[in-house]
């Protein structure tokens, strides 16, 4: 048996990491994962800060999700202190958080696109996702670290001439997604290199609790947190999901969904539109300890926060979801033939290295013995 060193900085990867491949000629027959390159201590920055600097930060846990992280963080402090949010707020947020979806997703097939070298493919992905960007810049006026939500709603409103730019933009969309499906279903090299590879059935992702489009894509749809989320409920929302488990099953996923998070900013809109109001309630801040889930991305992200009466961050933990997805990816490699197809199947999860890194152990050199930094 031999080691392949793939990483921490590799042309393949959007974010460092190290993964050793233990093969036997080209067989892979497992793998070890190092992390701790872009570790930035952020959950620890925000103990004693007040939870509007908090809320700045938890913008820049990922630089794809972004905006989800800020979501999840606002509901927490919302659901701990009893503020209602209004509707047109509600419905923003959605709007917003279904376009990042939808530029997440882009990249997450445009780079695997890229990774079985079907480089026409994966530019024509980047291409359409700019159209994607271009609306959340008109909506929040950046297209990355938006600073939108706030603690009671959202900062600022949207007018009609938005709203008609985004329904236009919206159609452009579909139709660039409809040519994108077209050629990910007929294209011989997409199904030669996905099909079959990276293979992960129900009952390993049950084991594993990996969560969205690699749950999704081994028959897991209730795995979709926005089943449970009030708004969504109001949406009537259904969850896009396959059986197959494979690579290419979990990249179809993630465009279907594009597809379905169009439709759904189709009916926000509607929504949007005949409500009235206001797009932000005053925070009144009590403290107090919660919990609150949200489905980022890449599946569902948690934010437990303990707050003063002052609106001072006690402790928080953040929980992405490329720890449980990046789990999965030992039992993916059986059914990876070659190293490239391991490759492949790592950039299939979509991985947020980032999002990911934020875990403290606290290790006794003397005794050897570790620990997991609590809740207290």
């Amino acid at each position: 048996m031999n080691v392949v060193p793939i990483g921490p900085i590799n042309p393949i990867f959007k974010e460092p990491i190290r993964i050793k491949l233990i093969v036997e000629g080209e067989t892979v027959l497992g793998a070890e994962i190092e992390m701790g390159y872009v570790h930035r201590g952020i959950e620890k920055i925000m103990e004693g800060k007040h939870y509007l600097k908090g809320i700045h930060l938890a913008e820049r846990v990922c630089g794809i999700c972004s905006y989800i992280h800020t979501w999840t963080f606002a509901e927490c402090i919302e659901h701990i202190s009893n503020i209602e949010v209004p509707d047109k707020a509600r419905y923003l947020r959605v709007l917003t958080t279904e376009l990042e979806r939808i530029h997440s997703h882009l990249i997450a097939i445009s780079v695997y696109g890229l990774a079985i070298e079907h480089e026409t493919f994966g530019i024509w992905c980047l291409n359409t996702r700019e159209h994607v960007m271009d609306l959340l810049e008109t909506i929040t006026g950046n297209r990355i670290n938006m600073g939108f939500n706030v603690v009671g709603g959202v900062r600022q409103d949207i007018n009609k001439e938005m709203i008609d730019k985004i329904y236009k933009k919206l159609e452009e969309l579909r139709n660039d997604m409809k040519n994108i499906l077209e050629i990910y279903n007929t294209g011989p090299l997409i199904n030669l290199r996905g099909r079959g590879v990276g293979v992960i059935g129900y009952k390993e992702v049950m084991k594993t609790r990996a969560v969205g489009p690699i749950a999704r894509a081994s028959a897991l749809p209730e795995s979709d947190w926005r089943l449970r989320h009030p708004t969504y409920k109001e949406l009537k929302f259904k969850p896009v999901w396959a059986e197959e488990g494979d690579n290419s099953a979990r990249t179809l996923v993630r465009i279907k969904e594009i597809f379905a998070s169009i439709d759904l900013i189709e009916k926000i809109l509607e929504l949007y539109q005949e409500s009235t109001g206001v797009v932000r309630n005053k925070a009144h801040i009590k403290g107090g300890s919660g919990e609150w889930k949200n489905e980022a991305h890449r599946g569902e992200v948690t934010y437990k926060i303990s707050l003063t009466d002052g609106g001072i961050i006690k402790r928080i933990i953040i929980r992405s979801p490329s720890v449980m997805n990046l789990e999965a990816y030992k039992y993916m490699l059986k059914t990876c033939p070659t190293v490239s197809d391991a490759v492949t199947t790592y950039i299939s999860i979509d991985p947020c290295v980032s999002c990911t890194e934020r875990t403290i152990v606290l290790v006794d050199k003397k005794t050897g013995k570790t620990e997991f930094y609590s809740f207290k």
